[in-house]
């Protein structure tokens, strides 16, 4: 290890290679640049994947909700069943975004927590991946995040915290620098993401969010610079954003087929994949047919553990139905209405690529979104 030399590793959520060639981000700040493939999945999936070097088949967070009886959390929830009626009022976006807060405190939740579109008479049969807080010491075990290994190096270290406005931790973290506090850093920034999600392609409103980041990294080089110390200035981001092209209605279907939720099948249907868990015989044949007429195809096992999401005991899911690139599952379980741009289809999708840009060269190793901790833990 060269202890000598400060690393600052600022993560991006959103900003694809795409984007960051389209703005020429920082290019004469950050002239080593690299092309990576998104991890597949989503942020919930990316995330996990940068702060452990690992696949979800290691860390197992794929999405946010599998089918898991046995390990659900919501149980006692299905005695609330009577009360949450009507459904239409309990779909309502500021109803699902109270009763997320005052599920997260029952529960004692100290991650990222969301019920989104999920109908929540399903609950009791859901797990949740993302119960502990994965930015913390232990946030991922049995698997080591970066705080764990930043600890074991005996590191002086920040990693900003998420539940924090960005600006706030880019002070924080440039303020660090400036006094030599730390020798390694991750700064999470995430607005990006929930902005082009509304707003892809729409250069009025995506530029200046960019020319901001921007401003906040040249401070953060400049604290750099004047600490006076040997450092590596990295940014990266783990997928880009694809426009909507179209829709499928995926819950018509499967009403369509007679199969019943929790008896013959289960579901976990996201923004560009839908999961199965088959329950009885014959529901597979059935699913498949209904899903025969959408855009998109059944992944392989071969490509499943190509992109390190094939697991032996199915936690994924028995088969993944992943859309065509530009098409989201609406309405699905996260939410009723698909979003201008989406994240989370093919990772070959030209849309889809991350990025990689620092004042060094980028290692030649890192290719993919999981390389990334390699870079940071060296």
């Amino acid at each position: 290890m060269n202890d000598d030399i400060v690393k600052i590793f600022v993560f991006v959520d959103a900003l694809g290679w795409k984007q960051a060639e389209r703005y020429d981000f920082l290019r004469d700040l950050l002239p080593e640049r690299r092309k990576i493939e998104m991890q597949f999945g989503y942020s919930c999936t990316a995330i996990p994947t940068i702060l452990t070097g690992e696949r979800p088949s290691v860390h197992g967070h794929l999405a946010f909700y599998d089918y898991a009886p046995s390990k659900s959390p919501f149980g006692k929830m299905r005695f609330l069943a009577p009360f949450l009626r009507p459904k239409s009022f309990w779909r309502r976006g500021r109803v699902r975004g109270q009763l997320s807060k005052l599920v997260k405190r029952l529960y004692g939740f100290t991650g990222y927590f969301q019920l989104y579109g999920v109908p929540l008479e399903r609950l009791p049969k859901l797990d949740y991946c993302e119960k502990t807080d994965i930015f913390a010491k232990g946030g991922l075990a049995p698997v080591k995040n970066l705080a764990d290994t930043w600890e074991e190096q005996s590191r002086r270290y920040l990693i900003s915290d998420w539940r924090l406005p960005e600006d706030e931790n880019f002070r924080i973290a440039t303020e660090a620098v400036r006094k030599g506090e730390v020798d390694r850093a991750f700064v999470y920034s995430a607005a990006f993401d929930a902005l082009q999600h509304d707003n892809v392609g729409r250069d009025e409103m995506l530029r200046p969010k960019v020319e901001k980041y921007a401003r906040s990294i040249r401070d953060l080089h400049q604290a750099l610079v004047e600490a006076g110390r040997p450092f590596e200035l990295t940014v990266f981001s783990d997928h880009g954003m694809t426009p909507l092209r179209g829709t499928i209605a995926a819950p018509a279907a499967l009403e369509k087929t007679g199969l019943v939720w929790g008896e013959d099948y289960a579901s976990a249907i996201d923004s560009t994949m839908a999961r199965f868990w088959w329950l009885k015989d014959g529901a597979e044949e059935k699913v498949r047919a209904a899903f025969a007429v959408f855009p998109g195809r059944w992944l392989t096992e071969d490509e499943m553990r190509y992109h390190g999401i094939w697991r032996e005991d199915h936690k994924f899911g028995d088969a993944i139905f992943l859309a065509d690139a530009g098409i989201q599952f609406a309405p699905s379980d996260m939410g009723v209405k698909p979003l201008n741009g989406m994240h989370g289809f093919d990772p070959a999708d030209e849309d889809s690529a991350a990025c990689c840009l620092s004042t060094v060269p980028v290692p030649g190793g890192v290719r993919r979104v999981c390389d990334y901790f390699s870079m940071m833990t060296v």
